[in-house]
């Protein structure tokens, strides 16, 4: 495994999956009941984009740069506000070109009562996501397997929550693993709110994938997508695209205010486009 998220923070695939995850977020926390927020494959937590892999790249001048650059549609600005809010919070306690990763903003939308268990099986990476999430008695690291993790975790004590599944898809089989994994979670924990992210590189991979798990018969998945190019089988990155089950019911109205406005300042060449549609709605 050579990923390292460091070379890709920022960009335009994590400012989609950071917006849906604050948005999911926000709206867990709209009870006054406790959740848990598990987070199978965690990274580092915290990101710097003037440091020298995000530099290398440059990837998060195409995300998070050209997104603060431009004046959005008011319902957008509404849609993004939680994510707006998280990136400026992390920016005034770790500097401006800090970004946070999934753990970083989970620990700070959630409250006194709620949990966090952030996974990463790498050890170096371990080390450096628990500097970043610093003594938080409402956190655990835990170094382990991601999809080892996601069996193991739920049902949680709280019994609501949400799992963020975020594998760096450089193994083969990860879609397949994938459906088999949300499929064995969501028998043991049916009510919880999962959010799996997933690449888009290409078209026939990806049918296959939605396809696969419309057969899982799991009620309830939204399915939301943005493209930044047309997929082309061997080429860059086209975009990504996210699984919510057990989606709050004002996200799919949400994505689609944000998302049209959204997919215009983020695209980089033809083909770009979006989606927010259920694969099952019972």
């Amino acid at each position: 495994m050579n990923y390292r998220h460091a070379f890709h923070a920022g960009n335009f695939a994590d400012v989609l999956k950071h917006a849906v995850l604050a948005r999911i977020l926000a709206h867990l926390a709209e009870k006054d009941a406790p959740f848990r927020v598990i987070d199978t494959h965690s990274g580092i937590g915290l990101y710097d984009l003037a440091g020298d892999e995000a530099e290398r790249t440059g990837e998060w001048r195409g995300g998070i740069g050209r997104l603060r650059a431009t004046e959005l549609p008011e319902k957008a600005r509404e849609v993004l506000a939680p994510y707006f809010e998280t990136l400026s919070a992390v920016a005034a306690h770790h500097g401006p070109s800090a970004y946070p990763g999934s753990p970083l903003i989970a620990q700070h939308m959630t409250r006194a009562d709620d949990r966090l268990i952030f996974i990463e099986k790498h050890p170096k990476d371990v080390l450096a996501l628990e500097e970043a999430v610093g003594r938080d008695a409402r956190a655990k690291v835990i170094e382990l397997d991601g999809w080892t993790a996601l069996n193991a975790y739920v049902p949680p004590k709280e019994r609501r929550g949400l799992v963020l599944v975020d594998p760096p898809f450089e193994e083969k089989g990860e879609f397949e693993r994938m459906v088999a994994a949300i499929a064995r979670a969501h028998r043991k924990w049916s009510t919880g709110v999962y959010a799996l992210w997933y690449p888009l590189k290409n078209a026939a991979e990806t049918r296959a994938f939605i396809d696969a798990l419309h057969a899982t018969e799991i009620p309830k998945m939204l399915r939301i997508e943005l493209a930044v190019r047309r997929e082309v089988e061997g080429g860059p990155l086209a975009g990504s695209g996210m699984i919510v089950v057990n989606p709050p019911w004002k996200l799919q109205d949400e994505m689609r205010r944000l998302l049209p406005p959204l997919t215009e300042i983020l695209q980089q060449a033809p083909g770009a486009g979006w989606i927010a549609e259920f694969i099952r709605s019972e």
